[in-house]
């Protein structure tokens, strides 16, 4: 795990030593252990390591041995042992001893970028390669699904990238800008969705995709594409065998490191799960980490204890104060962005609490969104009116039912300049509309998880673990999103993911006699806060001068009656607006972290 930042000017200027060494210090919470650039005239790749496999030989930059090919990556290649074996067989010799980011370098030179479908792994790959001095190159390239972060600046002239948007921000110079369409719809979703970002001028790479940036431009090219699938169907014991057979291995896989590790447990059955594969391949007990509050209707921690007890983990627990509100500052700055999402807060937490004891965690990040864990979910598949709506229809009711604020919500809350501005901007047909369009052939099941997994994974659910995990330099790793257990997941219809409203039915019926049928089944507890009744208490003033201060932020892009609105009946308990106060105060508080600007 790592951070990694750099540059390629089309002109050939270089940035100055003290700005690349800004663009390293915005990192170091990435990669406290070792710093490493490759800068020439006109460009530079530079890294910041966790050391996490091969500490000792695993430096980065990697650079051939003719010095015109640098490569770094921040991630892991859980497959690189494989892979280094059938280089080796076909002659290629190593430097390092089992470095997973040389096997990167040695897959290119003879591959070229063809080599990213090879990968098991999270990753994030930098190579500027410069074997024809007229015409150097730099690709960028991120893993299927966006488990590792990667963002990009491009005027035309110079390109940045770095796995944080705060690493390009000393080379920008100027203060940022707030991007008005990624506004409205962070505003629709409660995150801002990828490809956008808050920042005006800086996109994240999409998943699966790689990015070739020459003297002459940029291109963006998908390698791999999750709507690729074809639904297959099958008998529950055949499809179990398939994959609890995929599962160990991606966790077994996962296992891969020269540093301590463990897993974060909830006693969900995704977590739970993960520790019942992970004590099968490990002879020592697991290392299992957990956080409870003292409010029951949070508090996860007795079902945790209970997986542990079965499954003989070394267990870690740390009862924390429920009212975790004076972190969301430090969180935001974080994530780079605002979100709405209250689990940021426990998650940053957890991490805190096993970085003190491993380096690296598993975590059962994704099988909601892969085998249909949400609420949301079974109430729209049981609903036949909302199935049998065209597409369109369809697509826009689940992001309107699902998201954040409506489009007539967002046009009351908007001052009327903004309004205006934002017009054109229609955060269904602009962001979610094409992802729906990819996979027609899917059924509305799998068409809704879909979207999940190409906009909720990597706007929100994974930039959790990655950045509160960061934050304390601890690696977070995903074994349910594994490429292979995604693409069985999608070749599998809907109808064994949700029956008769039980949500994750095959899954749970698959992973019961490893975890008991008590984990298993027990009904999905949101690992959340009670913000909204903080809200109406404790942190009712501070609520009132975050969003109401005559600087703020909200005063330039709000309605002052629909804002007043939203809080006096939330206070009053007339309604809920908990999810709407919570993401508009991470604006508010993401906006004086950044010292945002309005655009002219």
């Amino acid at each position: 795990m790592c951070g990694i930042y750099g540059y390629f000017d089309r002109s050939g200027r270089s940035l100055s030593s003290g700005t690349l060494a800004a663009m390293d210090a915005s990192l170091v919470h990435r990669g406290p252990d070792d710093t490493g650039v490759h800068a020439v005239r006109g460009a530079a790749v530079a890294n910041r390591r966790l050391s996490v496999i091969d500490p000792a030989g695993g430096h980065q930059p990697f650079v051939s041995a003719d010095g015109r090919i640098a490569l770094v990556q921040n991630g892991e290649i859980f497959n690189h042992v494989e892979l280094r074996a059938q280089l080796q067989r076909d002659g290629v010799a190593f430097a390092s001893d089992h470095s997973d980011t040389e096997v990167l370098l040695r897959l290119y030179e003879r591959h070229g970028m063809d080599f990213l479908p090879r990968l098991n792994g999270m990753f994030a790959i930098a190579v500027l390669d410069r074997r024809d001095p007229e015409a150097p190159v730099l690709h960028l390239a991120r893993d299927r699904i966006g488990v590792k972060p990667l963002f990009v600046h491009d005027d035309g002239a110079r390109v940045l990238f770095g796995s944080e948007i705060k690493a390009l921000l000393p080379a920008l110079g100027a203060a940022p800008t707030l991007h008005l369409p990624a506004l409205q719809h962070f505003l629709a979703y409660n995150y801002v969705p990828p490809p956008e970002t808050m920042f005006a001028g800086v996109r994240h790479v999409p998943p699966g995709c790689m990015l070739r940036i020459d003297r002459h431009g940029s291109r963006l090219q998908r390698w791999w594409s999750l709507a690729a699938q074809q639904p297959v169907a099958q008998e529950f014991g055949a499809w179990r065998d398939e994959f609890l057979a995929l599962y160990d291995d991606a966790v077994r896989l996962r296992l891969r490191a020269d540093v301590p590790f463990g897993a974060f447990l909830s006693g969900g059955v995704d977590s739970s799960s993960v520790v019942a594969l992970m004590a099968r391949h490990q002879t020592a007990p697991v290392r299992t980490f957990c956080i409870g509050f003292d409010d029951p209707r949070f508090d996860e921690s007795p079902y945790a204890r209970e997986a542990a007890r079965r499954f003989g983990t070394e267990h870690h627990e740390r009862v924390v104060a429920a009212d975790l509100l004076d972190d969301w500052p430090q969180a935001l700055w974080h994530c780079d962005q605002p979100h709405g999402d209250a689990s940021f807060l426990p998650t940053l937490e957890v991490a805190r609490l096993a970085a003190a004891e491993v380096t690296v965690v598993l975590t059962g990040d994704g099988g909601d969104e892969l085998f249909a864990g949400y609420d949301k979910y079974a109430a729209f598949a049981a609903d036949p009116q909302l199935l049998a709506l065209p597409d369109a229809a369809f697509a826009r009711r689940y992001v309107e039912h699902t998201g954040l604020f409506g489009a007539a919500a967002r046009e009351q809350l908007l001052q009327p300049w903004l309004r205006q501005r934002l017009h054109d901007v229609d955060s269904v047909a602009d962001v979610a509309q094409p992802w729906f369009d990819e996979v027609r052939h899917f059924d509305r099941v799998n068409q809704m998880l879909y979207l999940d997994m190409m906009l909720l994974l990597p706007g929100n659910n994974l930039v959790k673990p990655d950045r509160m995990g960061m934050a304390v330099s601890l690696e977070a790793r995903t074994p349910l999103l594994d490429w292979r257990i995604m693409e069985f997941a999608f070749r599998a219809p809907g109808a064994t993911k949700l029956h008769g409203g039980d949500k994750k039915h095959w899954f749970k019926r698959a992973v019961e006699p490893l975890i008991g049928h008590d984990l298993a089944h027990r009904r999905k507890q949101m690992f959340t806060v009670p913000i909204g009744e903080w809200f109406r208490g404790a942190r009712k003033v501070w609520l009132h001068e975050l969003l109401f201060a005559p600087d703020a932020l909200a005063a330039r892009l709000f309605d002052a009656d629909a804002l007043r609105g939203l809080f006096d009946a939330h206070v009053a308990g007339t309604a809920n607006h908990t999810r709407e106060l919570r993401a508009l105060a991470a604006l508010e508080l993401w906006a004086r972290r950044f010292a945002a600007e309005l655009p002219e």
